[in-house]
C-alpha cells in the first residue's frame, strides 16, 4: 500500500542532495573545525561557506548568523541570554534612582534580593519552545505577558505596544503557528517596536521563532525588523540536531552554553559540520540561492555589490537583478505548487465531511499547512486508524504529542475542548499532489463516519436534525 506523508510540519525526509553534500563530513573529511591544522581547516571553511548560503536566505551577515543544535537551543538561547542581560542592564539603570524595594513595587518584579525586574511580551499560541522557557523566566523573577489571539490565530500590534512597560527588555512572536499555519503581521510589530524606541529612546529586542517558516515564505530580516530569529534545518528537508540563530549585528548577546571559543565564542561546543553543510544545502534549495553568483532571495531586495564592501557586505550582495529574480523562482513556484493542492484538500475537508471546520487564517496561512476540526470524533483515534492506512498525519504539534489536554492553541483560538479533541493537523510537501490528497481524503471519509457511528451525540444529533 502506498505511503501517505502529511506531516512534514513536524519533520521532513533527508533530501538526497543534502545528505550527499554531508556525506564527505560523515566520513574522509573528520576535522575539528577548531583545529590549525589541514583537516580542522578544511571543516572551519566548510562551515564559513554554509553560514554564507544561510545569511543570504534572510539577507543577514554572515556574522550574524550562530549555528545551535535546532530550534529549541535557539529560542532558549534569545529569551534566556537576552532577559538575563537585559535584567542587569536594567538594574544599573534603575537602581541610582531607587531602592531595589521600590524598583520591584514599581515594575511588578519579585521582592527576592537577588531579583531584579525584567518583563517579556509573548503570545498564549507560540510553540511550547518559547512558552516553557517564558515559564522558567517567570520562576527566576521575570514578568511574561502572554496575548490572546484572534479566532484565527492573530496576534493584535496594538496589543503588544499596550503591554510595554518601562522594563519590557523582549518581544517574542512567530512568523508562523506551527499547528493552525497562520501568519503573524511580524513586519509590522518590528516596525512599531523601532518607531517607540525612537520616540522614547526605550530599545525592546524582537524575537521571531520562524521554524515552521524558514524557507518555506520568504524572510527578509531587514525588513521584519527583527533583532533575533531562530530556525531549524530538519523542517526544510535537512538533517536533524542543527539550527541556526540570527542575532543582529550591534546586540549583545551574552553565551547560553559555556565551554570552549566556538561561534566566535558566543556559542560552545564542537559544531557539527556536517549537519551543518547539510542545512546550508538544503536552505539552498528551498530559497533558491545561487552560491557561484552570490544573490539575495526568499523576498529580499538586490542590491549592487561595492568593488570595495566588507566580506560580510559582499556575501549578501548580488550580481543583479537577473540573479535574485531567478533564485527567487524555485520558492514563488513550490508556494505556488503547495497553495493549490492545500486550497484543494481544504475544500474537499469542508465539502465532503460534514461538521468539519478549518483552524487558522483561511488564507494567510502556510502554503503547506491544513488544520481541521471534525466533531464528534476523537483525533488520537482517528491518527491510529489513519496509520493502519498508510496515512501519517498529527494532532497538533509533535512536540506536544502524548499529552492528554487538547491543543492550547486551539482552546487559545476559542475551539471548545470538545471540538479540539477532533483535531487534524495535515502538512504536504513539494512532491505530495492533488491526486494523494484526494486519495488521503477518500481514505478518510469512511473512517470519520465510521468513529461518528459510535459517538452518541452524533447519533443523536442526526436523528434530530436542527
Amino acid at each position: 500500500m502506498k505511503d501517505y506523508y502529511m506531516d512534514h510540519a513536524a519533520t521532513t525526509p533527508l533530501s538526497k542532495e543534502a545528505l550527499e553534500a554531508m556525506m564527505p563530513y560523515l566520513t574522509t573529511e573528520y576535522g575539528n573545525a577548531s583545529t590549525v591544522y589541514t583537516y580542522g581547516q578544511r571543516a572551519k571553511a566548510a562551515i564559513e561557506r554554509s553560514r554564507r548560503t544561510i545569511a543570504t536566505t534572510i539577507g543577514a551577515k554572515p556574522s550574524e548568523i550562530y549555528f545551535t543544535s535546532g530550534g529549541t537551543e535557539s529560542d532558549n538561547w534569545a529569551l534566556i541570554s537576552t532577559c538575563e542581560a537585559g535584567r542587569e542592564q536594567l538594574s544599573k539603570t534603575l537602581q541610582p534612582q531607587a531602592t531595589a524595594a521600590a524598583v520591584d513595587q514599581k515594575y511588578r518584579c519579585s521582592s527576592k534580593a537577588s531579583m531584579k525586574c525584567g518583563h517579556i511580551i509573548t503570545d498564549q499560541i507560540e510553540h511550547h519552545a518559547i512558552l516553557h522557557t517564558c515559564a522558567y523566566l517567570e520562576k527566576r523573577g521575570f514578568d511574561v505577558t502572554y496575548l490572546p489571539v484572534d479566532h484565527e490565530g492573530h496576534v493584535d500590534p496594538d496589543a503588544v505596544m499596550a503591554a510595554i512597560r518601562p522594563d519590557t527588555l523582549l518581544v517574542s512572536i512567530m512568523v508562523a503557528n506551527n499547528e493552525i499555519g497562520t501568519l503573524e503581521p511580524i513586519a509590522e510589530i518590528g516596525a512599531r517596536l523601532q518607531k517607540h524606541a525612537a520616540e522614547t529612546g526605550q530599545r525592546i529586542l524582537f524575537h521571531t521563532d520562524a521554524v515552521q517558516a524558514y524557507a518555506h515564505i520568504p524572510l527578509d530580516v531587514d525588513e521584519l525588523k527583527v533583532d533575533l530569529m531562530s530556525a531549524s534545518s530538519h523542517k526544510l528537508n535537512g538533517p536533524k540536531g542543527v539550527g541556526f540563530l540570527y542575532v543582529r549585528r550591534g546586540v549583545k548577546l551574552p553565551s547560553f552554553l559555556h565551554g570552549g571559543e566556538q561561534e566566535r565564542g558566543r556559542r560552545a561546543g564542537t559544531e557539527n559540520v556536517a549537519g551543518i553543510v547539510g542545512f546550508a544545502r538544503a536552505a539552498e534549495l528551498a530559497c533558491g540561492v545561487n552560491t557561484q553568483v552570490p544573490a539575495l532571495t526568499c523576498g529580499v531586495k538586490p542590491q549592487p555589490m561595492s568593488s570595495s564592501a566588507s566580506p560580510d557586505t559582499a556575501a549578501t550582495s548580488t550580481a543583479g537583478a537577473h540573479a535574485a529574480a531567478s533564485s527567487l523562482a524555485p520558492m514563488a513556484q513550490r508556494i505556488a505548487q503547495e497553495s493549490v493542492v492545500r486550497d484543494h484538500l481544504i475544500k474537499r475537508l469542508l465539502d465532503e465531511i460534514p461538521y468539519t471546520s478549518l483552524n487558522g487564517d483561511p488564507t494567510h496561512r502556510l502554503p503547506n499547512n491544513v488544520n481541521v476540526c471534525f466533531k464528534y470524533i476523537e483525533g488520537e483515534t482517528l491518527l491510529l486508524l489513519l496509520n493502519e492506512k498508510h496515512i501519517y498525519a498529527s494532532a497538533g504539534s509533535a512536540c506536544a504529542s502524548g499529552s492528554l489536554e487538547p491543543s492550547h492553541v486551539l482552546t487559545a483560538i476559542g475551539i471548545p475542548h470538545e471540538d479540539a479533541y477532533g483535531s487534524l493537523r495535515l502538512t504536504i510537501g513539494p512532491e505530495t499532489t492533488i491526486a494523494d490528497v484526494d486519495e488521503v481524503v477518500d481514505l478518510m471519509k469512511p473512517i470519520i463516519a465510521c468513529l461518528r457511528e459510535q459517538s452518541p451525540l452524533y447519533q443523536a444529533i442526526s436523528a434530530h436534525p436542527s
